[in-house]
């Protein structure tokens, strides 16, 4: 563990990675329902997002795993700032009165016009959510003395991922015209357990890019006396 503070190679390329894919799939993925028919299971409805958004996950673990959770909370906060930049931008851009010959206005709500009730529910979900991650991880670093890092990033994103569904699902889609409320507890596990399988399939290559990033940050950050609290940016 190095102490104080230094520069790093890659930590701000990973913090931009982090946010592109956070935004991203919040904003791009959660405007189309997709089906596929699988086997044994036949077919499946789901947001589009689902499939890229735990990746968001992914880079969360690397940066807990490798930089810490002090620098991990500053990306997520910035990710909670372009987040919220995307959402009024997209809301102000919607708003705005389309001129007489443009006649794509109608698709372009569909697309960006999520409704503030979703927007609130996706940005307190992804807040508590990516911070239990980070959380978890970390303490389970120091529990398992640096050993079993697939234990460790499958068991934070379990805790992570069922906060985030567990808060996003009711806080958007309770006693809506969405999703009838019988129905919830279904979507939550269906969406938990997809995200988790996203984290599962990417184990490999979380393993070669934490190893990498170890080696050439000369960084393996270890939380022993870091203030977990999630309300600053100090790191």
């Amino acid at each position: 563990m190095t102490e104080g503070r230094r520069d790093y190679r890659y930590y701000e390329f990973v913090m931009a990675a982090f946010v592109t894919v956070l935004v991203c799939s919040n904003l791009i993925g959660p405007a189309k329902i997709a089906q596929l028919d699988l086997p044994v299971l036949g077919s499946v409805t789901f947001g589009a997002g689902v499939l890229f958004f735990p990746i968001s996950y992914v880079f969360g673990d690397i940066l807990t795993e490798v930089y810490g959770y002090a620098r991990a909370r500053r990306v997520i906060w910035c990710g909670f700032g372009a987040l919220l930049f995307a959402s009024v931008m997209a809301s102000v851009v919607v708003a705005l009165p389309p001129a007489p010959f443009w006649q794509h206005q109608a698709a372009y709500e569909v697309a960006f016009g999520s409704t503030w009730r979703i927007v609130a529910a996706s940005m307190v979900a992804y807040f508590c959510g990516e911070f239990v991650n980070s959380f978890v991880l970390a303490k389970m670093k120091i529990a398992t003395r640096g050993r079993w890092l697939w234990a460790r990033t499958i068991g934070s994103t379990i805790f992570g991922e069922a906060v985030d569904s567990a808060l996003f699902y009711p806080l958007a889609f309770y006693n809506s015209n969405i999703i009838p409320n019988d129905k919830l507890p279904l979507v939550m596990l269906a969406q938990f357990v997809t995200k988790v399988s996203v984290e599962v399939i990417f184990t490999p290559l979380t393993y070669k890019i934490v190893g990498a990033l170890k080696k050439v940050e000369n960084e393996d950050y270890y939380d022993r006396n870091t203030n977990f609290t999630p309300f600053t940016i100090k790191a």
